[in-house]
């Protein structure tokens, strides 16, 4: 009973986003002109989204193909739009439109779904990595490249993501050129964050002016910090589990906090030293400070939290292959990575009702289980698709037979496995002129 309850509420969600597609106000602000789609075509602008959030990693032409061949349930693939078709249709579409549409399945989630909270926190993890991009002459002019020590420069953007680790959901993700520091794009991030949010945020993001911004949008926060504080390192040589601190603004913060109308009054905060299986410490700073509330003891645990946001980049970057890009244009770019995180959030959504089953059924009797997202994200192409095109009883029960089937590949959870980083393996090349026939 609660499982199709939850099918029926993905199904209303996915409606309430075809009707956003369809919809005249939604075409006229995300198209480049106003002559734009104005014709009838056969890649529409709905037909355009929804071909590029359908995991689009093969040859164009093949993709092209067998999207038709699935949306004309045709018993084989259908030549119908061809790839010069599909480059010029795109360069009419504003990247915008995919922020757009996540920011609206956020609302509709946030509205139906019973979100998972910590200790009454919506729990949300900011967290940055780097794409490699085609070496391309107009994209290498926008991104920048990434000198390294050994071989060519390489074309880079950097981004970054506002991830809710317990719901598994991306709020909103940033792509820019590498230029663009991690600090910046958290502060993109930032802007109009869920009420009672608390921020999980890696050493690299510690400032004054940043832990000023984020308790200025009335949230709460746990960092880890490096040991270039002087405050920090008199903390890890004295020995103490905790301490209360009052952090200054340093005169690089001053500019920052000038910048975004924030005062320069001196904060409270608390430092905590958590201790490693290896033996190690490292030292994390909050803004929750009731102790009785937030006991010492709790921290690992918490900041432990964040390390979903690292497995989602896993998935993003080596199963659904985001650096397969499948255009040569600064703007295909920024398409293809905000069409991706939309269609990985529409999975998310799917998968929601799965995963709380797992977590209440006694099927499962050894272990916890979990979702195979990456066997989901497989299974979902054509899916959302083909949701778009039909009525609301033919989706749910497309639904139902997707969650069937994603239920029966699951992976225990076991309590205390680790697996140490292979910082030595190489990362995939992706090469716009040999994709792959088939996906």
């Amino acid at each position: 009973m609660a499982r199709t309850l939850l099918c029926h509420l993905c199904a209303n969600i996915l409606k309430s986003i075809k009707k956003i597609i369809f919809s005249t106000e939604f075409i006229e602000k995300y198209r480049q002109s106003p002559t734009d789609f104005t014709r009838d075509r056969k890649l529409p602008f709905h037909l355009l989204i929804c071909f590029l959030i359908n995991f689009v990693k093969g040859a164009y032409q093949s993709e092209l193909d067998r999207f038709f061949q699935a949306i004309t349930r045709s018993p084989i693939a259908k030549r119908v739009v061809s790839k010069a078709a599909l480059t010029k249709a795109r360069m009419k579409l504003k990247p915008e439109a995919f922020v757009a549409l996540n920011q609206c399945l956020m609302k509709e989630f946030d509205a139906s779904f019973p979100v998972q909270t910590w200790l009454g926190f919506r729990l949300l993890a900011i967290d940055g990595t780097t794409l490699k991009l085609p070496k391309i002459k107009e994209i290498i002019d926008h991104f920048g490249v990434w000198k390294g020590n050994k071989g060519e420069p390489c074309p880079k953007a950097r981004a970054s993501q506002l991830f809710d680790p317990l719901n598994r959901m991306t709020l909103k993700a940033v792509v820019d050129p590498k230029s663009t520091g991690e600090r910046e794009q958290a502060r993109q991030l930032l802007s109009d964050i869920p009420v009672n949010s608390l921020i999980l945020l890696d050493r690299g993001y510690p400032a004054f002016w940043l832990f000023k911004l984020i308790i200025a949008q009335g949230a709460q926060f746990c960092a880890r910090i490096s040991m270039n504080w002087k405050i920090v390192r008199q903390f890890a040589k004295s020995g103490r589990k905790e301490k209360i601190i009052t952090l200054t603004v340093s005169p690089a913060g001053v500019r920052y906090c000038k910048e975004l109308g924030l005062d320069l009054k001196p904060i409270k905060l608390r430092l905590i030293r958590v201790m490693l299986d290896t033996g190690e410490s490292e030292i994390l700073i909050t803004s929750l400070m009731d102790k009785t509330l937030y006991p010492t003891e709790i921290f690992a645990a918490l900041y432990h939290e964040r390390w979903p946001v690292e497995e989602d980049y896993k998935i993003m970057k080596c199963r659904m292959e985001m650096e397969a890009f499948t255009g040569q244009s600064v703007r295909s770019i920024y398409q293809d990575f905000h069409a991706n995180v939309f269609a990985k959030n529409l999975v998310a959504m799917l998968m929601f009702s799965v995963q709380q089953d797992l977590k209440s059924s006694g099927v499962k009797e050894k272990y916890p289980h979990q979702v195979n997202f990456s066997h989901a994200i497989g299974k979902a192409k054509h899916l959302v698709v083909m949701c778009f095109q039909r009525t609301k009883t033919t989706f749910v029960k497309l639904i139902q037979e997707f969650i069937k089937i994603v239920t029966l590949t699951t992976e225990p959870l076991r309590p205390g496995r680790k697996y140490p980083r292979n910082h030595k393996t190489t990362k995939k090349q992706h090469y716009q002129n040999y994709k792959p026939v088939l996906s």
